[in-house]
């Protein structure tokens, strides 16, 4: 059966569809069956993995609105050797249109049930919103993995999404526990990436993973080229951190996850 995995933060420009994308590729590597799944309505995973937004038939709001099956929907990423449920614009009206739904939280979770044997993982791309797609997410995961920049005011509304974590296992996902934190877009030149990261630590132990996502220019290129960093330059330092990320995601999975409380938020 699948790891579930949501890759959540609320706040924007954490590099979390660059985790989502670059974390699914390099599982994929390691020789895992992987499905990428888009939750983002900017499409910005579907961009990251070379596939055309405005191009296919079918996306994760067809799927949420029952429109499509989940199969129906997949695309086959050729290069990164994964599957990857697609999205574009028409995921905006899904919030609206998911609150007149029958039993709106599960929608994903129920489009899953059919094919969560046929994957060794799932990673889903939060939209950077604690709205009813991230709570699909939430209901849908088995763990929560949260990217927090190396940068000023890094763990600012972390509580807020820790809450929504809380209530989300209070209602409708009591297994539902936090993966990890992964600190993203560190610059070990830079003293306050430094001082933010071990901020990081100090907070929430060793529920942080060991591996840093630098700040690096040929990751910040690679979506660009709808490829994951791996495939776009492997030499990176990018390409590397995510390499060891995937390593270090498939350790914890093979073990309980470390489980954060709403109260050691910011």
């Amino acid at each position: 059966m699948a790891a579930i995995i949501a890759i959540a933060n609320q706040k924007g420009g954490v590099g979390k569809t660059t985790t989502a994308v670059n974390l699914a590729a390099c599982l994929a590597a390691l020789r895992l069956g992987v499905l990428l799944i888009d939750l983002d309505p900017q499409g910005n995973a579907t961009m990251g993995c070379g596939v055309d937004k405005q191009a296919v038939s079918a996306t994760s709001y067809d799927v949420l609105l029952g429109e499509a099956t989940l199969t129906e929907a997949l695309q086959w990423v050729e290069k990164a050797q994964m599957q990857l449920l697609p999205a574009n614009g028409d995921l905006t009206a899904a919030e609206v249109n998911l609150l007149e739904q029958e039993n709106a939280p599960n929608r994903l979770r129920d489009a899953l049930a059919p094919v969560v044997w046929n994957f060794d993982a799932i990673v889903i791309d939060c939209p950077p919103a604690l709205n009813m797609l991230t709570v699909n997410a939430l209901t849908a995961a088995q763990s929560v993995i949260i990217p927090v920049q190396c940068e000023y005011y890094a763990l600012e509304g972390l509580s807020a999404l820790l809450d929504t974590i809380e209530k989300v296992r209070r209602s409708t996902n009591p297994g539902l526990r936090v993966e990890g934190l992964v600190r993203t877009m560190f610059d070990p030149r830079n003293r306050l990436a430094s001082d933010v990261s071990a901020q990081i630590v100090e907070h929430f132990g060793a529920a942080v993973f060991e591996t840093l996502i630098p700040r690096n220019v040929r990751l910040a290129e690679a979506p660009s080229y709808g490829l994951p960093i791996i495939y776009y330059d492997d030499s990176s330092r990018g390409a590397q951190s995510y390499r060891e990320l995937a390593r270090e995601v498939r350790k914890r999975l093979r073990r309980p996850g470390a489980k954060v409380e709403a109260e050691g938020g910011a």
